[in-house]
């Protein structure tokens, strides 16, 4: 059996009974270490999971699957994902190929940010389609994520934003002379991403976001605890300007407040906003949502 197993989001303890019952049936278990990131070292879950884990990067998962799936038809195999196995579309790759193989697999799902994103007040069923925002570079600024954007806000729903990381990435020099050197980790912070947003915004200008009209949510750590997680709101104007600092550790997720704000999400987001008058001010004025408290 191939087993993916969804870790969640903090560490060693928020893996499920049913998944640590098969981490440790399992002859080998790989943790999948690039599509994000949980907020403790491998050597807390191996001590915690009594295994050794096989780190499993971009190049093992994508192009080299058929040694994680090395005898999964007569052995026990585990891969380790942050959050939930379906939250990235490689792991569905990996069911589709062990299927081509006639190899028996079984998912173990977990909290993962598509649902945990609703610990900042807003509801989970007003969120339209999500989206993910890459670093921009000099001469690569793609901006296919804005019409997701746009075509939620024109039905009112929010959007989650998923921040680019980078690990275990080679330069385009490096990679072009075949060198296995890899740059140091980067993840991409809130300014930054708001940062993007506004300078597409001014290619598109289709007026779906505003600098100073559009209400956003900035999250760090999601599912860490509060002494872990951070949650701040405000127009993006605001969360560019905010220091960096006060978001808290990565990984940073964001959300574009979509029209269909309800009086309730206002309020329960007014203890995180920059600025209090600013956050209901816009709700109000722009939104024409005002909180339940006013």
């Amino acid at each position: 059996m191939l087993y993916i197993i969804g870790l969640g989001l903090c560490d060693e303890k928020d893996i499920t009974m049913r998944g640590l019952e098969a981490v440790k049936s399992s002859s080998r278990v790989y943790l999948e270490a690039y599509t994000s990131i949980l907020m403790v070292q491998k050597e807390r879950l191996e001590a915690f999971y009594g295994k050794d884990l096989i780190l499993a990067d971009r190049d093992m998962v994508e192009t080299e699957s058929d040694e994680i799936l090395r005898d999964a038809d007569t052995q026990d195999v585990s891969l380790l994902v942050v959050g939930d196995p379906f939250g990235a579309t490689t792991h569905t790759d990996m069911i589709l190929r062990a299927r081509a193989l006639k190899i028996p697999t079984r998912i173990i799902h977990n909290a993962s940010i598509m649902n945990a994103i609703g610990a900042c007040g807003l509801a989970l069923y007003n969120f339209g389609q999500s989206v993910s925002l890459v670093f921009f570079t000099e001469t690569w600024k793609p901006d296919s994520f804005y019409d997701r954007i746009k075509e939620n806000a024109d039905l009112g729903l929010h959007t989650l934003v998923l921040l680019d990381i980078k690990v275990k990435e080679q330069s385009e020099e490096n990679l072009a002379r075949g060198r296995k050197i890899y740059e140091p980790p980067r993840y991409m912070t809130i300014p930054q991403a708001v940062s993007q947003l506004i300078e597409i915004e001014a290619l598109r200008q289709s007026g779906t976001l505003s600098a100073e009209k559009t209400l956003a949510v900035g999250m760090s750590r999601v599912g860490g605890g509060d002494e872990h997680q951070r949650i701040v709101c405000g127009t993006l104007a605001e969360l560019q300007a905010h220091p960096v600092d006060a978001f808290g550790e990565p990984l940073h997720s964001l959300v574009i407040v979509g029209k269909r704000l309800h009086p309730l999400e206002v309020e329960f987001a007014e203890d995180f906003a920059v600025n209090r008058g600013t956050w209901q001010g816009v709700a109000e004025s722009v939104y024409g949502c005002a909180s339940s408290q006013q």
